[in-house]
Parts: C-alpha cells; sequence; structure tokens
C-alpha cells in the first residue's frame, strides 16, 4: 500500500471513529451527568490528618457507642444546600459519608438503586444519612417552600466532594 493510500486510510478510520464516540454520547440516555437545578450550595473545608472520635456518653452516662474514625488524611466539609421549589440535586454520590440535617422544608430522596423510584421523605428537625462510596442518589424539593439542609461530609482529601452521575433510569426525571 501506498504512503498516500495510508494516509487516507488513517485519516478515514479517525473521522469514523470521531463520528461513533460523538453518536454514542448524543445517544439519549447516554448523558453523562445530570446536572442539579434550582440548587445552591454553600461549603466550608477544613484538613484533618486523622479522625478518631470514640464515645461520648448517653443521659445514664453509659457509653453510647459514637464512632467516628478515617484512617487517613481527609477534607470535612459542612454544605449549607438550598433548594427552590420544583428543583433538585441532580443524580450524584460522594466518596465518602454525609450526615444531613434538614433545616426547614422538606428532602426528597431518591435512591439510584430502588427499581420502584420509591422517593423516602425528611421534613424539617429530621435528617438522613448518605452512605457514600459510590450510592447514587438525589435530592428534590417536591414542596412549595425552599429546602434548607446542612450536611457534614468526610471526603478523602484530594477526592472531589460531589461527583454528578447519570440518571439510573429507574425514575422519569
Amino acid at each position: 500500500m501506498s504512503a498516500k493510500a495510508r494516509s487516507w486510510l488513517f485519516a478515514a478510520t479517525g473521522a469514523i471513529l470521531v463520528c461513533v464516540v460523538t453518536a454514542m454520547l448524543s445517544w439519549p440516555g447516554a448523558a453523562l451527568a445530570t446536572p442539579p437545578k434550582n440548587f445552591a450550595s454553600e461549603f466550608t473545608r477544613s484538613f484533618f490528618e486523622r479522625i478518631r472520635v470514640l464515645g461520648g456518653t448517653d443521659r445514664e452516662g453509659e457509653d453510647a457507642g459514637v464512632r467516628i474514625i478515617a484512617k487517613g488524611p481527609s477534607d470535612v466539609y459542612i454544605a449549607n444546600n438550598t433548594v427552590a421549589p420544583g428543583g433538585y440535586s441532580g443524580w450524584h454520590t460522594h466518596p465518602g459519608p454525609s450526615v444531613v440535617l434538614v433545616k426547614s422544608g422538606t428532602a426528597t430522596v431518591y435512591d439510584g438503586d430502588d427499581p420502584n423510584c420509591m422517593p423516602v421523605r425528611y421534613p424539617a428537625g429530621s435528617g438522613f444519612i448518605d452512605a457514600g462510596g459510590g450510592h447514587v442518589h438525589m435530592v428534590r424539593n417536591e414542596g412549595t417552600e425552599p429546602l434548607v439542609t446542612v450536611a457534614f461530609q468526610i471526603i478523602p482529601t484530594g477526592a472531589l466532594r460531589r461527583i454528578d452521575a447519570a440518571s439510573p433510569a429507574y425514575c422519569p426525571f
């Protein structure tokens, strides 16, 4: 094969590859992420070389069994989230756990592993735990007043605090 023919073949193969990848990314349902809507987050980060919390006592002075241990360096975040009515976080995960307190409104949480897309609702004054580590979820404000949450998150140092995820396709949104 001549050098000119090889050059043409190489260029044609490259063009076909670009077209195939573009088509795959444009295909319905092939979204790489689901962005948030009417969702604002402000956060503060602090670095900890190591976290080791053992203890706490209950009202009778007994060990309450509280344990928080992070063996390696960690970034600890306090995230203040405000979600307007009809807004949502988008499907996402975190590399570490989050303890979420609902300050006002009602958080409606969808689990990416639930094929029935059943919501769990958390009203003001309650909270929930997100285990992180790849657990895909979405928080929505399906109420009529702003949803405000505060999250305490422990993330391995240097990792992204939030990782956007594609829709698990169980839910119509």
